[in-house]
């Protein structure tokens, strides 16, 4: 004989709203953006909307020399199902085209420490020597979230270097 037992109520209501949040954290471990970090970001870095990128890439097209030559310095923020991280970016540009790049973190979670630092050493393979109006990095050594990051600065530089 199969012995069975109800599961209380609450016991099944507090198992689906677990399970939904788990689904919820991994949604935004997806490599989008996530809701929660955009008002943090643009808090922290009013500059770096999606609007500035794309009128400087508009502006890139049709005259040479959008942006000036020289080095430039910005930080990104992303989201992590345990934390807001942050990178600077410090990026050299001359002609239009990234010569040097540095990023540097501050991981404040265990797991954010790793991806950093495997971003860390495969961003410069995947920027030196492309248009500034190129980059636009989704997932570098395992890392995506810190693109995130990454790709936000890049816009702030994208700002502050117009010609």
């Amino acid at each position: 004989m199969i012995r069975t037992t109800a599961v209380p109520r609450p016991v099944r209501v507090g198992t689906a709203l677990l399970g939904v949040a788990g689904i919820v954290t991994l949604a935004g471990c997806s490599g989008g953006t996530s809701d929660a970090a955009a008002p943090a970001a643009s808090e922290a870095a009013p500059a770096a909307s999606s609007a500035p990128s794309t009128s400087a890439a508009a502006d890139a097209s049709s005259t040479s020399g959008a942006y000036k030559d020289g080095t430039y310095e910005a930080t990104g923020q992303y989201a992590t199902p345990e934390s807001v991280e942050t990178i600077d970016v410090t990026l050299t540009v001359a002609g239009d085209t990234v010569t040097a790049v540095e990023v540097t973190g501050d991981p404040q979670a265990a797991e954010s420490k790793r991806y950093q630092g495997e971003f860390i050493g495969g961003i410069q393979s995947e920027v030196v020597g492309k248009k500034l109006d190129e980059l636009s990095v989704s997932k570098v050594a395992g890392s995506s979230l810190t693109s995130g990051g990454f790709n936000k600065a890049v816009d702030t530089i994208k700002t502050e270097a117009k010609a």
